[in-house]
């Protein structure tokens, strides 16, 4: 378990990479590298896909470059980040990611100017070297209870009196902050310095939802280790497995490829997948049933995997039922990807998708559409049912990338069809980059 994480020490590092020993994405050929990233399993994949790596280089320089675009609109001296994934994004280093959502003692603060800030763990001031645009690595940026107790209140005006600091050298008389995530007394303590607070996750969400031509490459590469993970648990799939040993194998094949983690349990058999949303456990897949998961899989380079897929699993054949409303899940998809075009009102995503019939409608999916890059991103869509009007009035832009969903599940049955694609926005209309197979038994 973590100590020691709110000293408020401050760090600086020389960056020792040699050019002439290079992996294909441009990071080291050092086997001894502090630098996370594929293994040669995906990379040699890849290869053989005739799939090109991203520049990593150019990926970092291109989301800082988002970040500082959206500062500048809004007039904004700076970005504060708490949020692992936008301190990912920022910063392109990890650090115990999932630890560190619950317990943030990590955060990230990007100036207007582009000077980009890292408070870390004290005893890892080093996981960003990788990264020339980190240009200072500090600590003390913890002020939730577990680590510092009753002393929350003197850390939080600390690390405040550095962001003041921070920004009256690099942004001036401008002090408008953006803030994404942030713990009560470091809230408090930031407006006590004269720091005007503003919305931090509108400026990463519409930094992020534009992916660059090195984000796209690594969204491809992240993509096809994600679905060479999902054939080995389609080979190795039997009845008389539990659950969780057919979902430990997707986790497995995930980090043998050198992705990262899962951020749900959605994988379920027979009638627990009705309804949806039951989290694997030790239940036994039973002979000729249905298995159904959504992969919510954190893969290579950090990107975000989103794939459902659902499978007949046995040595009948299935149901006229589950024939019927996979062709039904089919149906909603691809109207509903048709409507992703340049140009598009987002509300019309909702206003002009395809409609399930009744039965399937108290438990169809929560969105029909949404962002995906990192993780779940901005926008989310929702079915007309659930509209709010006035909460996305945007248009969809070349750059961004959808996952589109299919729930069908009948109310009182005892199966649900869970569907999943995932597609990136072009400038002429949307591409599938979604190539895991469907169940022939299911699809014909």
């Amino acid at each position: 378990m973590p100590n020691s994480l709110s000293s408020g020490i401050g760090f600086s590092h020389t960056r020792k990479i040699d050019p002439s020993h290079q992996k294909p994405d441009g990071s080291p050929l050092d086997n001894d590298r502090i630098e996370i990233g594929p293994t040669q399993l995906a990379f040699d994949e890849w290869a053989d896909a005739s799939l090109q790596p991203p520049n990593l280089a150019s990926m970092r320089a291109f989301r800082l470059q988002r970040l500082v675009r959206e500062l500048q609109q809004r007039d904004y001296a700076a970005v504060l980040c708490f949020d692992p994934l936008n301190i990912r994004y920022a910063t392109d280093s990890t650090n115990m990611q999932l630890w560190n959502a619950h317990n943030p003692f990590r955060a990230v603060l990007v100036c207007a100017d582009g000077h980009m800030v890292l408070w870390d763990y004290e005893k890892s001031p080093f996981l960003a070297d990788h990264n020339p645009l980190v240009k200072e690595v500090r600590s003390g940026a913890s002020m939730f209870y577990f680590a510092a107790g009753d002393n929350t209140q003197q850390q939080a005006a600390k690390f405040a009196k550095q962001i003041r600091d921070i920004l009256q050298q690099h942004c001036g008389a401008n002090l408008r902050l953006a803030v994404d995530k942030i713990m009560v007394d470091g809230y408090q303590a930031l407006e006590s310095v004269g720091l005007s607070i503003h919305n931090g996750e509108s400026v990463t969400e519409h930094a992020r939802k534009i992916k660059g031509a090195d984000e796209i490459l690594a969204m491809r590469c992240a993509m096809h280790a994600c679905e060479q993970s999902i054939e080995v648990m389609r080979q190795q799939v039997s009845p008389g497995m539990t659950e969780n040993d057919i979902w430990a194998i997707l986790h497995a094949e995930n980090i043998k490829r050198g992705g990262e983690w899962i951020e749900t349990r959605l994988l379920s058999t027979g009638p627990r997948t009705n309804p949806w949303f039951q989290e694997c456990g030790p239940r036994v897949l039973q002979n000729n049933e249905i298995l159904a998961f959504d992969t919510d899989l954190v893969g290579v380079y950090g990107m975000c995997c989103d794939i459902s897929r659902t499978w007949f699993v046995g040595d009948g054949e299935p149901s006229q039922e589950m024939i019927d409303d996979y062709q039904l899940g089919m149906e909603h998809i691809t109207h509903n990807m048709e409507l992703l075009w340049p140009g598009q009102p987002l509300q019309n995503l909702t206003h002009q998708g395809h409609v399930l019939p009744d039965i399937y409608q108290k438990q169809k999916y929560s969105c029909p559409f949404h962002g995906v890059g990192l993780c779940d991103e901005w926008p989310h869509i929702a079915y007309p049912d659930n509209y709010l009007e006035g909460a996305f009035n945007y248009q969809i832009e070349p750059g961004m990338m959808f996952c589109v969903e299919a729930l069908v599940s009948r109310e009182g049955g005892n199966f649900s069809i869970k569907l999943e694609d995932q597609v990136l926005i072009t400038e002429s209309g949307y591409e599938n980059i979604t190539n895991c197979p469907h169940d022939p038994k299911l699809f014909r």
